[in-house]
């Protein structure tokens, strides 16, 4: 059914509505037939053991007692329900009746239990029924048939059946429209956020949804579709500045590569120029694979179907393998690296996201340590995690910085320090890493003394 949200609205209540009226209209048709069922019954009753006492047993008849008297009352007054009686003996033969029957006869049911009301017809005309034995002397003699018509009973309840058919059409269609009009002030809201998301594209994510006055479900809609647009517009900002730091990283080799070539053809040169040009040129190009690999990296943590290879790592086997590829500078550099354990457990994650971790933190720690420094890293377990610390005494890192430290491209006193080379993605891969395996990086820093990371890897990873 194509129905706008409005109507829709308003028709499901109307079914709802429609179900209720229908149970409420059978129930109070019902309680009245009841009722006026029950009074025909119990004025039956009365008559029909009133005139119980009006009879008189002669041998095999029965008879009323003071007839002329009866039929002389009948014409003095305007009977508005007459009563109908009459007698039968044991086997249903007549044996007296009311004046008022005249030519009539109510037919005796002999499959009828005693003292049970029923409908049946007298002269083609509707009447309740009723059959009382008669006994004498604990002796049965026959039954006094009592009857009333139901004519007034069945007009009544068929005005009520007509009346609450008339009604039910016009209240649903009379609800409908009311609802309608209600459904059409509740959903301008709805209205409002519809127009303005219609309005928001690219270039104009700062608008945001108007809240309604109400603090409803609507309300929550508005400000929950506000704090989407909110991330949309951060993550848009983090792009283009993530495209912007892209662009100027691989820009500067590029411009590196092309003034060193534009240099060498402009005249002959030696081989050794030659070869100091090339070299530098390839340590460039070094440099854009190393940018370019690692921007892959974090655009593989994008993807919402990778899985996980758990395996049993061992943190110290980890660390080591890490130093064996990092021997060449730590040598160059002459570090003292010294690797502590306080524990021989192992994790249960994959491996891989370890290795990522572990090498950009302690690669970085490499990097800024001084000539002749020191290097400590430690394994201890602390509860139902792994706690792997790796400190220097490298420049350190200055207390503002350190909110920013693991944002894609961002290097903490970058201008000051030009001798170290570097991306500014390794801490971002690193925390990427440990949120794909529940790990979780903290670091302490001090300018001039050094700087801590500390990485809380769960024994056993829940991704």
């Amino acid at each position: 059914m194509n129905l706008s949200f409005k109507n829709r609205i308003a028709f499901y209540y109307m079914l709802a509505t429609a179900t209720v009226m229908a149970l409420v209209f059978f129930v109070i048709y019902w309680v009245v037939h009841t009722a006026v069922y029950r009074e025909l019954d119990n004025d039956l009753a009365y008559e029909a053991h009133k005139h119980t006492k009006e009879i008189y047993v002669v041998n095999d008849s029965i008879l009323f007692v003071n007839k002329r008297e009866w039929e002389e009352r009948e014409h003095r007054a305007i009977q508005v329900n007459p009563v109908f009686i009459q007698i039968v003996d044991a086997r249903g033969r007549l044996m007296d009746k009311s004046p008022n029957l005249k030519e009539g006869e109510l037919i005796f049911h002999s499959e009828k239990k005693s003292d049970t009301h029923f409908d049946t017809k007298l002269n083609n005309e509707a009447i309740r029924q009723v059959q009382i034995p008669i006994e004498q002397r604990g002796v049965f003699k026959g039954y006094i048939l009592t009857a009333m018509s139901q004519e007034g009973a069945i007009v009544v309840l068929n005005k009520l059946k007509n009346t609450l058919l008339l009604l039910f059409p016009i209240v649903l269609l009379g609800l409908f429209g009311i609802t309608r009009f209600l459904a059409g002030r509740s959903i301008i809201p709805v209205k409002a956020i519809t127009n303005t998301t219609g309005t928001i594209t690219r270039n104009n994510l700062n608008e945001r949804v108007p809240l309604p006055q109400n603090k409803d479900e609507l309300h929550t809609l508005a400000s929950s579709i506000n704090e989407l647009l909110n991330r949309i517009e951060s993550a848009m900002e983090r792009e283009k500045q993530f495209t912007a730091d892209a662009s100027h990283q691989l820009r500067t080799p590029l411009a590196v590569i092309k003034g060193t070539l534009e240099v060498l053809i402009r005249k002959p040169r030696t081989e050794e120029e030659y070869r100091s040009k090339i070299q530098s040129s390839i340590d460039e190009i070094d440099r854009i694979n190393k940018i370019v690999n690692q921007l892959l990296i974090l655009a593989r943590f994008d993807k919402s179907n990778l899985k996980l290879s758990r395996q049993e790592v061992d943190l110290r086997i980890a660390v080591d393998n890490v130093l064996q590829r990092l021997k060449s500078p730590i040598q160059q550099k002459k570090l003292s690296v010294n690797v502590s354990s306080s524990t021989s457990d192992s994790i249960h994650t994959d491996p891989y996201y370890v290795d990522l971790i572990l090498e950009n933190i302690i690669s970085n720690a490499v990097k800024y340590a001084p000539e002749g420094g020191k290097i400590e890293v430690s394994v201890s377990r602390e509860g139902e995690a792994m706690i792997c610390k790796i400190k220097d005494n490298g420049i350190g890192i200055q207390a503002s910085d350190l909110e920013n430290i693991f944002h894609p491209f961002f290097r903490s006193e970058e201008f000051n320090h030009a001798e170290i080379k570097g991306t500014g993605l390794g801490l971002s891969i690193a925390q990427k890493a440990g949120q794909m395996i529940n790990a979780q990086i903290e670091v302490e820093s001090e300018v001039g003394v050094g700087t801590v990371f500390g990485i809380w890897f769960p024994i056993l990873s829940q991704s």
